[in-house]
């Protein structure tokens, strides 16, 4: 059994599934709920963590909205970021205190797992936090993306994998502020679309097998 509660909500707007992440962190920080993994996917969305640079945003904002893509500007790590259709998106609202690095490195370990189990050679890289494929000698691409923020040392936002997600969207960015490195897919590396449930699962088994455990915490 899982030392962490999973709710799958399906496609969510990212301004609710942010104010309920809100809400689902202010109880666990409080001892009230479990440590939780939220699965769900957004509509097309453009996200800007605290170290975004304003040039890493290919149009002005209006062009975006026109296009029906949201921005929001949020306090999670990273850079710019895309989410949309196709992308599994999971917020494990986890007591992790301040170990910020490990607890990024854990979440890459359960990641490079699912990709090994549809059998991707996938690896971290030292220098940027998250998982990739290298599809060239020369040539990266970034196939989850991870993004944290740590209050009341519990853990919140986390990590967005490509499953069958829509790659051209990836230009109208510079993906976390990379310009030599490209971005890519379950889909594109098999050649073929996966079933989101499925490859949830295999997050969660892994997730599981990574986190077997957290420190309790009495109710405030």
């Amino acid at each position: 059994m899982a030392a962490f509660a999973v709710e799958k909500l399906g496609r969510m707007p990212y301004q609710e599934a942010w104010e309920y992440q809100k809400r689902v962190h202010a109880e666990v920080a409080a001892g009230r709920r479990e440590p939780t993994l939220l699965l769900l996917e957004h509509p097309p969305t453009i996200t800007l963590g605290r170290a975004a640079k304003p040039e890493h945003l290919l149009l002005p904002e209006e062009r975006y909205r026109a296009m029906g893509i949201e921005l929001f500007a949020v306090e999670r790590g990273g850079d710019v970021t895309y989410h949309g259709p196709g992308q599994l998106v999971g917020y494990p609202i986890f007591p992790v205190g301040r170990q910020v690095r490990g607890f990024l490195r854990r979440l890459e370990q359960a990641i490079l797992q699912v990709a090994a189990s549809y059998g991707i050679e996938a690896y971290p890289s030292p220098g940027y936090a998250g998982v990739w494929v290298r599809t060239a000698p020369e040539q990266e691409e970034k196939l989850c993306a991870f993004g944290v923020a740590i209050k009341k040392d519990v853990a919140f936002h986390g990590f967005a994998l490509n499953v069958n997600t829509r790659l051209e969207d990836f230009s109208l960015i510079v993906p976390c502020g990379l310009r030599d490195k490209g971005v890519t897919s379950l889909q594109k590396i098999l050649g073929h679309p996966l079933s989101l449930e499925e490859v949830a699962e295999r997050v969660v088994e892994a997730m599981a097998q990574v986190f077997p455990a957290f420190p309790t915490k009495e109710p405030a």
